[in-house]
This record gives structure tokens, sequence and C-alpha cells, in this order.
């Protein structure tokens, strides 16, 4: 074989391989929040069993430090770290009696209230009918004011799953439901944030002890996430890193302690927390 055979034979190769190198960089974009031994939290991106830490948030910045862990050897935290947390209430017909609200059920709570994929949720003293809520949260990007809704998707960076659990009886009692929503340790979040992740056809599956008891795709969403961005940012300035929930959907019950709470967001991955009871 001559030196131009030996060149084009090597081409050819390189050609025939093209799809593979192609398909690996089509890896999808995870990220997580970690530590280690109740250390620093950092955030990292995910390449199979491997946590390549990131230099920030991955919505500011992509620039890996060289630094990896075993996924085995860390901790994961929230994967968010909003300044602002919007939620949704009666967001599924599933959820509502009637016809649903012209305008989306608005209502905040406080970034405290967020725990990780492998911290309990915390039953406080006092509380008898605390509820599991399985939900899809959208994590925002860039700064948002006045977007329209057909421009909304530029503004979504991720996707997670997430458990709004929710106190009912102070629910029922309280002027605003802050207390019922927002109580420290409430709400669920994790194990990752999903980059550019189809959040308009998500299957969101709860599962109470192994049994599933809430099931309902995000394409069922009164109000999709898109619309959720555009009327938010109407009165609100969204800021890298806040958070938009779903809602939830069908009916729920009580968590006691010692239950277990799944949320799956199909593709995705699977929020499991355990109830304890707090002091």
């Amino acid at each position: 074989m001559n030196h131009m055979q030996t060149l084009l034979v090597t081409l050819a190769v390189l050609f025939i391989s093209a799809p593979s190198l192609a398909q690996e960089d089509a890896e999808p974009e995870i990220f997580v929040r970690y530590s280690q031994d109740g250390g620093e939290i950092s955030w990292g991106m995910l390449h199979g069993s491997q946590v390549w830490q990131l230099a920030g948030a991955p919505y500011e910045t992509m620039e890996h430090t060289g630094v990896w862990h075993g996924r085995d050897t860390v901790k994961l935290e929230a994967p968010a770290e909003p300044t602002q947390i919007f939620m949704t209430a009666f967001n599924f017909h599933s959820h509502i009696s009637g016809d649903p609200a012209e305008e989306p059920g608005l209502f905040l709570v406080p970034p405290s209230s967020l725990v990780g994929p492998e911290d309990p949720i915390v039953r406080p003293a006092g509380s008898r009918n605390l509820h599991y809520e399985a939900e899809m949260a959208v994590v925002i990007g860039k700064r948002a004011e006045n977007v329209p809704a057909d421009q909304a998707h530029e503004y979504i960076f991720g996707v997670t799953a997430g458990n709004d659990v929710s106190e009912r009886s102070w629910q029922g009692s309280d002027i605003q439901w802050v207390r019922a929503k927002g109580s420290r340790g409430f709400n669920a979040v994790g194990p990752v944030l999903y980059k550019d992740a189809d959040y308009g056809n998500i299957q969101i599956t709860g599962r109470l002890n192994g049994e599933v008891v809430q099931g309902e795709n995000s394409s069922d969403l009164i109000f999709g996430m898109e619309e959720m961005v555009s009327y938010i940012s109407r009165f609100f300035t969204l800021e890298p890193g806040d958070m938009i929930w779903s809602g939830t959907m069908g009916s729920t019950r009580a968590m006691v302690p010692g239950d277990i709470y799944e949320v799956e967001l199909s593709g995705i991955g699977t929020l499991r927390n355990e109830v304890i009871q707090g002091q």
C-alpha cells in the first residue's frame, strides 16, 4: 500500500468513526450540587460515575476546575441556589374541582425551605397532617423581565424533581400559606438539574413507600412552564437560579415519620426522602 492509499484509508476510518464521536458530544448535560464530609458545597457536572467540579453554577459558567470525584464519594445537595421560589397552585385539572382560574395560582416560599435528595423531610412539632406533592421544577438561566411566552424557553435552564411538602391543617388555618408550604426543610429537590429537558412532556410519578399514588404528564399542565415564566416576569424580576414549580396533580394524603416519598421525572431521575419527626 503506497502513501496515498494509506492516507485514504485513514480518512475513511475517521469518517466512519464520526457518528460515534457525535454521539459522545450529544451526552446530556446533567448537573449536581455536592459536598464532602460536611464541607463546602460545590457545583459539578456528571460524567458517568464521576462528578467534575465547576467553577460556579452551570447557568453562570461551564468552566471545569480539573477536580473530580467519584459519585459515590460525595453527598448530593439540592441542585438549586434560588433567591426566589415561585410555586403554582391548582395547575392540574385532576387537582381542582370546577373550572380552572383565568390566571395561575401563584405564591412564594423562602429558599430556606429547600432540602436535597439525601436529606430527610422533618415533620415539625405540632404538625399532624403533612402531605406530599409530587412536582416538576424549572430553574431560570438568565435574568428575565416581561418575557413573551414564545421566548420563555430561552430563559429556562433546566429541570429537577420536587416534593412540595404541605401541612394541610396550617394551610387551612393560616391567612397565607408561608408556614404550611415554606417551613424549614419542607421542599425537597433533586437529585440532578437536567439541562435542556423537554419540560413540556415529562411523566411525573409520586410513590409513597413504593406505592404509586400520583402520576401525570407535564403536558397536562393548565399553565405550562413557558406561560409561567412569561406571567411571573410581568410582575417580578427572575434571576439566574430562581425556581418555578409546576403544581401537583390528583389527591394527596398524610405522611408520617418513617415514610419514604419518591418523585420520579421520566428520563431525568428520582428524588427520594425519608420523613422524620422534628423536635
